[in-house]
């Protein structure tokens, strides 16, 4: 595996490219000189803080989008869902990545809406409307198990970047889905750690103090979302749409995904980039087909 540096770091896109972001970094370097276990919280709170903040993504979406809320962990997470479509459809639960929101994925909803399904979408915790200031890739999987729960079986997730992480790592666990769509997902998070500790000229030890607190923590060990713990655990038909240039999210991730899952299949984009992607009519058209089956 190569190692990222300067600007292919998918990390910096986060973190070093903001300035206060990059004024904290100096700061962890400091404390972790002097005091080790306050500079791994230091950094734990940073990597799970969405950056930039959500306060941008709290604006309400146009009609006919209508909002929820229902109590998750200890916050309240936002759930939008149109309020035109007849009941019976099959419901399609649309998960965002990693400091994004649930607006991102409105355009492949109307998509979908436009082809039968009843989407809904998600807002994950500490992002968009949903309530927090921080979460973790096992919390996103959670919230996804939570959604479930309450809009009955799913026929299928679209998920992007971290989000897809989650939607598989949920699908390996149980998530009861027929189909799932995977845009742009993101490299495993073990990996991203690393690259988080280099955009901020940290010590490599520090990453691994990170990964094992995060493994305390959450109760889950990082390695259950690389691909080959996941790939003998999906047995769902899963389509990937991924730009070959991405450079938040690896083409190689979903190259690797690809090899491992059952029943894949992995388009390959170009010039859309990792955002971007999520309002292309082709891939919104993919995405449909696929669900369709």
């Amino acid at each position: 595996m190569s190692t990222p540096t300067g600007s292919t770091n998918p990390a910096a896109a986060f973190y070093a490219a903001n300035p206060s972001a990059r004024l904290l970094g100096v700061g962890l370097r400091l404390v972790d000189r002097l005091a080790p276990g306050l500079g791994t919280r230091g950094a734990l709170r940073l990597f799970f803080t969405p950056l930039p903040w959500k306060l941008a993504a709290r604006r309400p979406m146009p009609a006919p989008w209508q909002l929820t809320h229902w109590p998750f962990e200890g916050v309240r997470l936002a759930m939008h869902r149109r309020g035109d479509l007849a009941p019976g459809r099959p419901v399609v639960l649309l998960v965002h990545g990693w400091a994004g929101h649930a607006g991102q994925m409105r355009r492949l909803g109307d998509t979908l809406a436009a082809a039968g399904f009843d989407p809904v979408l998600l807002d994950l915790p500490a992002h968009g409307r949903s309530g927090g200031w921080r979460s973790t890739l096992p919390q996103f999987a959670r919230a996804v198990f939570a959604a479930a729960s309450r809009l009955g079986p799913l026929h299928g997730v679209v998920a992007h970047s971290l989000g897809a992480l989650a939607a598989l790592h949920a699908a390996a666990r149980g998530l009861p889905v027929q189909r799932l769509a995977l845009i742009s997902p993101s490299a495993p998070p073990a990996q991203f750690i690393g690259w988080f500790a280099r955009s901020f000229g940290l010590p490599v030890g520090l990453g691994d103090r990170m990964r094992e607190q995060i493994e305390r923590r959450e109760g889950v060990m990082l390695a259950e979302f690389e691909p080959p713990w996941l790939g003998p655990r999906i047995v769902q038909p899963a389509l990937l749409l991924h730009d070959e240039a991405d450079r938040i999210a690896p083409f190689a991730a979903s190259e690797r995904l690809a090899a491992l899952l059952p029943s894949a299949s992995l388009r390959a984009h170009g010039g859309l980039g990792h955002r971007r992607i999520l309002d292309d009519d082709a891939v919104a058209a993919a995405v449909a087909s696929h669900l369709r089956g």
